[in-house]
């Protein structure tokens, strides 16, 4: 096993979110990733100090304006001679029609919701966390027969919300798409699994409409529940995608037997792609007591996945994103971790 992660990923610090009609607290903080990493140095595990991998893997994915918006926006925004907030934050959404001029015509373009602010030192640590995925899916590369079937990234902030050229939901960089990218010239078909409280949005339309990447994803029923437009079991894909987008959403309020069932139908589908590596994309916003949570699985029950994912006996790269309830963040990982390393 190998655990990935990048002192830089604490810089992003929002000051708030717009949601529902209402500013909250931020959720997405750096203090999430400071009780993560809890957790290895609890078990006596390395965590390896995320290299450079550069910037062309997250080209490959994303739109050219739309990084260099997320890279320069912030210097843009405050040498507007207005008086500006301390985040660049848009209360116009228009993605379309808008040709991006100025930097609040930017904001309007590239910005899907109110929950995905950009301040000084946010492009730093969106790069640094795409950069330490890209570590784990580099070391794929880079090997023979792959000996570390299991790697975890600790991601911060998330990034399977973001869409090909939109920020929202906490997620500015799409880590698990990107290293999907990357890995694709020496693995053929690659799965992406995703148990986060919400629908993956961005990675479903990053892929629709392709067959190589298989998308399965477990979340609660986005029917007044963030992402609101996307998730629902019709939404299969298009072209000769069709078939490989594949969505369980679960009924608000299931418990943790209901969310297994769900998770092995998405098991199910990855077994029959019969992939060369699978990408994970973790939420502990799923467990019980999190402030975003829908369901009601336990720190027992992420033992219980981490088992169902290691049975598939496959390269794994596991993205760390959602989970909102720090106090137990450490003792969630450290569950995860051990249904992999209990009988080694």
């Amino acid at each position: 096993m190998k655990i990935y992660s990048h002192e830089n990923q604490k810089l992003h610090k929002p000051k708030s979110f717009y949601s529902r009609g209402k500013i909250h607290q931020p959720q997405e903080k750096p203090e999430r990733l400071t009780a993560l990493l809890r957790a290895p140095e609890a078990m006596g595990l390395n965590v390896i100090d995320a290299k450079e991998i550069g910037i062309d893997p997250i080209l490959a994915v994303h739109d050219f304006g739309y990084v260099e918006f997320l890279k320069n926006g912030y210097d843009e925004w405050i040498a507007l001679e207005d008086e500006v907030g301390e985040e660049v934050q848009t209360s116009i959404y228009m993605p379309h029609n808008n040709f991006g001029l100025g930097i609040l015509a930017k904001a309007a373009k590239y910005q899907a919701d109110g929950s995905a602010p950009i301040g000084k030192y946010t492009w730093t640590s969106i790069y640094w966390s795409a950069q330490t995925a890209l570590n784990a899916a580099d070391a794929l590369l880079k090997e023979g027969e792959p000996s570390n079937k299991v790697q975890i990234c600790l991601t911060r902030p998330a990034g399977h919300h973001a869409r090909k050229s939109a920020a929202g939901g906490f997620c500015y960089l799409n880590n698990a798409a990107i290293i999907a990218e990357y890995l694709k010239p020496k693995f053929k078909k690659i799965a992406i699994i995703d148990t986060d409280m919400h629908h993956g949005q961005g990675i479903q339309e990053i892929f629709y409409n392709r067959k190589d990447v298989l998308y399965a994803s477990v979340h609660g029923s986005p029917i007044n529940f963030y992402p609101i437009v996307s998730g629902h079991e019709h939404e299969k894909g298009e072209g000769e995608g069709y078939g490989y987008n594949n969505n369980f959403p679960m009924p608000h309020g299931t418990d943790e037997d209901g969310f297994f069932n769900y998770v092995d139908k998405a098991i199910d589908k990855v077994k029959l792609f019969n992939p060369d590596v699978v990408i994970h994309v973790l939420g502990f916003d799923v467990y019980k007591d999190d402030p975003q949570a829908k369901c009601n699985v336990s720190t027992n029950g992420f033992f219980r996945l981490s088992k169902k994912l290691k049975a598939l006996n496959k390269p794994i790269i596991i993205l760390v994103e959602g989970g909102y309830c720090i106090e137990k963040l450490n003792e969630n990982l450290q569950a995860f971790i051990s249904g992999f390393t209990l009988d080694e």
